[in-house]
This record gives C-alpha cells, sequence and structure tokens, in this order.
C-alpha cells in the first residue's frame, strides 16, 4: 500500500451533482429537469394517481359487488381452542375477558363459538353468537351457552 493507491471506503463517499451552478458544470440551464412542463417547475407536486391526464387506473377499472354497511363482523373461536384453552388452565367459565386476556381476541371483537373440533368439558361459555353445531355440542357436553346482548 502506497500513497498514490488509497482509496475512500466503498459508501463513504458520496458524489453528489451539484445542479444549477452554471453550464460549466454540465447541470446548469434546465439543471436536469427538462424543458418546459409541469414537473420543470418549481413547487409541482402530483397528485397520487395522477398520469399526466390520462383517465386513471382507479377509474378505468369497473366497479362491482356490494358492501352492507350494516354487516356484523364476528371474530370465529372454535371448540378445539376452547378445549385446549380448558385443558392449560382448568377453568369452568370462558368469557370475552378471559379470552382477550389469552390473545384470541381484542377486547373490542364480537365473538362466534364455532363447532370444529370436539369439547369433553364441561364449561359454560358466554359469547355474542353461536353456530348451531356448537352450541350442541356444548350442551351435549353438559356446559351451557350464554349470549351476550351486544
Amino acid at each position: 500500500m502506497n500513497l498514490n493507491n488509497l482509496t475512500p471506503a466503498d459508501g463513504s463517499v458520496k458524489n453528489k451533482k451539484r445542479i444549477g451552478r452554471g453550464q460549466g458544470s454540465g447541470h446548469g440551464g434546465t439543471s436536469t429537469r427538462g424543458h418546459k412542463g409541469a414537473k420543470s417547475r418549481s413547487g409541482y407536486k402530483s397528485k397520487i394517481g395522477f398520469e399526466g391526464g390520462q383517465m386513471p387506473l382507479q377509474r378505468r377499472v369497473p366497479k362491482f359487488g356490494f358492501k352492507n354497511i350494516n354487516r356484523v363482523e364476528y371474530k370465529g373461536i372454535n371448540l378445539d381452542s376452547i378445549q385446549k384453552l380448558v385443558d392449560d388452565t382448568k377453568i369452568s367459565e370462558i368469557t370475552l375477558a378471559i379470552l382477550s386476556e389469552k390473545g384470541l381476541v381484542s377486547k373490542n371483537d364480537n365473538v362466534k363459538i364455532l363447532g370444529r373440533g370436539e369439547l369433553k368439558a364441561k364449561v359454560k361459555i358466554t359469547a355474542h353468537a353461536f353456530s348451531a353445531t356448537a352450541k350442541a355440542a356444548i350442551e351435549a357436553a353438559g356446559g351451557s351457552a350464554e349470549l351476550i346482548n351486544a
């Protein structure tokens, strides 16, 4: 290594263009903005999705379907999840507070108990809704299903 072949480390020196500093710099005149048009002006801002006057993609694509504004969204919890929870914690009553504490739902979710899996434990469950198979399985195991009026 000699003084004549020393170079800075990669990425340590940025080669920044000095724009608009006269013709001798190679970036004078239009300052790399081209000629005329909105993009060459100071203060130019484009609207999101603007395509230069062409009909934007978001307006070209057809819209279809129906979004029911009165739809009630439920977070589904299956019986096998409840059985696992009962096996782990040995509780006989399951409420929304317990489900949110264990991380199965968030505190503002509407909860619906669904019928996947089987329930062996006798458990009292309170939720916003139950599927028919889940309710039958809970009552067959000797538990009870209570609805919450939300």
